[in-house]
């Protein structure tokens, strides 16, 4: 990741954190920025999270300009800007894996989560129609409209000393310590590499077949979980690399040097220059 759109996260990161502070009480709304807990696979990595009285909203926040296209139900989404056009991961289905390894983290039932997707970009707006749960500015007004009481006073003290207790470390800025980037890079790259866990849910992928229309015969993995996960990948090719080829990152646009001859998935090609650009593709 380079260093202008770092500074452009971290700003956004603020900007919310500031913002939160003086909209929601904070005798009600305890808040956590910027968490990372493990996972039965690795670890995940949370923007925010406010735990009430009303429930655990996990927020994911994209700090983007220009017009966004998507649909809850594919795996990417489209941001328009300045007549260009760049893709990115569902923010749902992104927020999806972090709510469900924290629900897990905590031992604690689904209802009691909320799942938050946040733009703050200035000149962000939707050009599809999206869940409520997908919001353009700040989610005050979303957090504040659940009323309904799911926990006492003291069961909001204990989640947020049990995440505070059980998260990596983070200096004294409130950022991942190298450490703790290190790790969550490591285990993006396995999840996202691998043909076995779901990258969505951390449940197993197995091998299907379509059985019926234009596809019929062809093969996927799909998660074990379906149809409580829909998450599918195309079966992963083996593809021989010729000495001296290269692989174009899509965020830094630097050459991923491939060894001589090696053999690798197509699905698993990771940037080269971890952890400076953490592009897992």
């Amino acid at each position: 990741m380079g260093l202008a759109s770092a500074l452009k996260g971290w700003i956004g990161e603020i900007t919310l954190t500031i913002a939160k502070k003086i909209v929601l009480d904070g005798d009600v709304y305890r808040d956590l920025n910027n968490v990372t807990i493990p996972t039965s696979n690795g670890t995940t990595q949370i923007d925010h999270i406010i735990v009430s009285r009303h429930g655990i909203f996990v927020i994911e926040t994209k700090n983007m300009e220009g017009w966004i296209f998507g649909d809850p139900k594919q795996p990417q989404w489209t941001q328009s800007l300045y007549g260009k056009k760049f893709r990115f991961q569902n923010p749902l289905h992104q927020n999806y894996r972090h709510t469900k390894a924290l629900e897990e983290f905590l031992g604690l039932p689904a209802e009691y989560f909320c799942s938050v997707v946040c733009f703050v970009g200035r000149t962000c707006q939707f050009k599809t129609e999206l869940p409520s749960n997908v919001i353009c500015g700040g989610p005050f007004r979303f957090i504040k409209a659940r009323t309904e009481v799911l926990m006492s006073d003291e069961q909001v003290t204990g989640i947020v000393e049990a995440i505070k207790t059980g998260m990596r470390p983070k200096n004294f800025l409130g950022l991942s310590t190298r450490e703790t980037r290190r790790e969550h890079l490591e285990s993006l790259k396995e999840r996202h590499g691998s043909i076995t866990t779901c990258p969505k849910c951390g449940g197993e992928l197995v091998l299907r077949t379509v059985r019926n229309g234009q596809r019929a015969g062809q093969t996927f993995y799909g998660c074990q979980k379906y149809p409580g996960c829909r998450y599918v990948k195309p079966e992963v090719v083996q593809a021989m690399i010729h000495a001296g080829s290269t692989a174009r990152c899509c965020n830094c646009e630097d050459n991923s040097a491939i060894g001589p001859g090696a053999v690798i998935p197509i699905a698993a090609i990771v940037e080269q220059r971890l952890p400076n650009c953490s592009t897992v593709r």
